[in-house]
C-alpha cells in the first residue's frame, strides 16, 4: 500500500515521468465460465450471483428472454430452473 501511495506521490509532482500501470481487465462473473455468461445474455445482464450448493448456482438476470437455453446446454449447463423475478437456478453438477 505504500508503494502505491508513493507512486501516486510521484506522479502528481512529475506526471510526465511516471507512465501509468496497464489495467487489467476484471474477471467479468467470477465463478462463471465465459461461455455461461454469453448464454445467460452477458455479463451486464446479470444483476447477482451466488453459489447455492455444489451443485447449483443462483443468478438472477435482468431480462430473461436474452437467455439461450440451448447455449448453456452446450457450455456444460446440464439443467436450469426458472424461478420468478427473474431468478434462474442453473444446475451444474458435480465439476471434476
Amino acid at each position: 500500500m505504500f508503494e502505491k501511495m508513493q507512486r501516486a506521490f510521484w506522479k502528481a509532482l512529475t506526471p510526465d515521468l511516471i507512465v501509468d500501470e496497464p489495467k487489467v481487465a476484471a474477471p467479468s462473473a467470477p465463478g462463471l465460465a465465459a461461455n455461461v455468461v454469453a448464454a445467460l445474455g452477458g455479463v451486464d445482464n446479470l444483476k447477482s450471483q451466488q453459489p447455492v450448493a455444489l451443485t447449483r448456482v443462483r443468478v438472477e438476470l435482468r431480462d430473461v428472454g436474452r437467455m439461450n437455453r440451448q447455449a448453456l446446454n452446450l457450455a456444460g449447463v446440464p439443467g436450469v430452473m426458472m424461478l420468478e423475478g427473474g431468478v434462474v437456478h442453473l444446475i451444474t453438477g458435480l465439476q471434476p
